[in-house]
């Protein structure tokens, strides 16, 4: 009786805590008086500190394909899981920075994802901070040792090889088209449920319209706003594919030396974006991508004067973090960015309709009667047969009558003239 009665205590203490619901994560430490923390305004402004009520992120993991995030003590520690370089000229683990010029891009990117922040409320700290990171590291330009597209590829399937659930690419290629290698690795992720978050391009940089990869289908291709929530001028730019807008002006980064830097541009806008995926992802383990994608964009706050979704600036509207999370929606069954296998298949692998046949017979041609046999070359100075015939003998028979009809004209003026000169005047 007493080994039933703990088995059956064992078993109802068991259904009590399976039901029971998780209990929310405690504050976050924040301290308004720290100049860093308080300039991320969009952690208020996107609605972001609300949804961490809910959750921070835990359980879920963003691959930055960027230039690296560096060993920073304090904001990545923990953070980053994994990493690999695919440039050829980076470290095995994805950690050392990239480029003279562009190294300190992935740290940047990462701390606006899932920075850690500080337990004493100071610094930067992501929107996702107890979201877990892979650090890929692609390089650009001469930074590379790999062409770009092998590069991109390649870190997309390494990305979801690794556990990834949302992958970022700040980046753009300033072409509508893409290299067709990325055909497979997006469809790959796709098809592993995995949220492709992508950066829109900035005016500022010349790029006056989106490129690949926000041309992709199936991508959330993220624009930039002013601390207004206005589209910004130098900090985006515009497009159809467009899905959702976020701060791009007056951001923060973690330099690769740790310290605190402003920066701005959809680079920025789309690990904001990223990192609210993986809030969803968090609370909502049970969506799949689409329907992650879809609650992010379904719950954007429509800016005024906005063209209907998706506006080629704003997309579907500002983002909301906490809106995305809280919100009923029915489900989906489709990405609503697009479906980039149903492209492929028929953009790039449709099959050519086959030419017809010709019916009719071919026509007949008579063939041409035989040239002249061909004649010795004579002397240019002398007359030749054919010279005689078409040239002297007719100007000879129009020119001999014309002669004496002169003649006889003339003999006929003479005669009159001396006529008169024998009759007499009055």
């Amino acid at each position: 009786m007493l080994r039933n009665g703990v088995a059956m205590a064992t078993i109802v203490a068991s259904v009590l805590l399976l039901g029971a619901a998780t209990p929310p994560p405690g504050p976050v430490p924040d301290d308004p008086a720290d100049p860093d923390r308080a300039a991320e305004y969009w952690l208020d402004g996107a609605g972001i500190r609300d949804a961490w009520q809910t959750t921070r992120g835990d359980g879920v993991t963003i691959a930055i394909i960027d230039t690296g995030i560096a060993k920073v003590p304090g904001v990545f520690d923990g953070a980053v899981v994994g990493g690999t370089d695919v440039s050829g000229t980076g470290t095995p683990d994805g950690r050392t920075p990239v480029g003279a010029i562009d190294g300190n891009h992935g740290s940047w990117v990462a701390s606006l994802a899932a920075g850690r922040g500080s337990a004493d409320g100071k610094g930067m700290i992501g929107v996702a901070p107890e979201a877990d990171l892979l650090s890929i590291s692609v390089g650009f330009g001469a930074a590379a040792a790999v062409p770009f597209t092998e590069q991109v590829a390649k870190a997309m399937r390494w990305a979801v090889d690794h556990g990834a659930d949302i992958i970022n690419l700040s980046f753009t290629t300033n072409t509508l088209d893409w290299d067709r290698s990325w055909d497979d690795a997006f469809l790959y992720a796709f098809e592993h449920d995995v949220v492709v978050v992508v950066a829109a391009g900035n005016r500022g940089s010349g790029t006056n319209i989106i490129g690949a990869p926000a041309t992709i289908p199936g991508v959330l291709t993220v624009g930039g706003v002013d601390q207004t929530g206005t589209a910004s001028i130098e900090a985006s730019t515009q497009g159809i594919t467009i899905g959702i807008a976020a701060p791009s002006e007056g951001l923060r980064g973690v330099s690769a030396d740790g310290t605190v830097v402003p920066w701005s541009g959809t680079s920025g806008a789309a690990p904001i974006v990223a990192g609210i995926a993986a809030l969803v992802r968090s609370a909502h383990p049970e969506l799949d991508a689409a329907n992650v994608i879809n609650r992010i964009i379904k719950t954007a706050i429509k800016v005024p004067g906005m063209a209907d979704p998706p506006d080629p600036l704003y997309g579907y509207g500002l983002v909301d973090a906490d809106a995305a999370i809280t919100a009923d929606l029915p489900k989906v069954s489709e990405n609503p960015m697009g479906d980039l296998a149903e492209w492929v298949r028929l953009f790039r692998r449709a099959e050519s309709v086959p030419q017809p046949e010709p019916t009719a017979a071919p026509v007949e041609v008579p063939p041409l009667p035989d040239a002249d046999a061909p004649t010795d070359p004579g002397s240019p100075l002398l007359p030749s047969a054919e010279s005689l015939r078409y040239g002297t003998l007719p100007l000879i028979a129009l020119t001999v009558p014309g002669i004496l009809i002169a003649l006889g004209v003339t003999a006929a003026a003479r005669r009159i003239r001396s006529a008169r000169a024998r009759t007499p005047h009055p």
